[in-house]
């Protein structure tokens, strides 16, 4: 019966000790998009500037508000040009 219970033990220490072995890192998932990247509508604030320092500010929220809008019209563009295309 000791013998048994020697054996017994011996294998569930074995056993425990194959799972402290290191394993092999496991992949990251591929991300996959699918449709168009999200695009809002360009549109820009009025304005009225009272000063030069005003117009200089609207000046420079114009070009920001173009560069958005860009940036988005580019992103689009991106996405397409990575499609497969139909042939008609």
């Amino acid at each position: 019966m000791t013998r048994l219970s020697l054996t017994g033990a011996l294998s569930l220490s074995l056993l425990l000790l194959a799972g402290c072995m290191s394993a092999p890192p496991s992949t990251e998932p591929v991300v996959t998009v699918t449709g168009c990247p999200v695009v809002t509508p360009c549109s820009l604030l009025p304005a009225a500037p009272q000063s030069n320092a005003g117009l200089s500010d609207d000046n420079d929220y114009l070009a920001a508000a173009w560069a958005e809008c860009a940036a988005q019209v580019d992103a689009v563009y991106q996405y397409q040009q990575q499609q497969p295309r139909a042939d008609p």
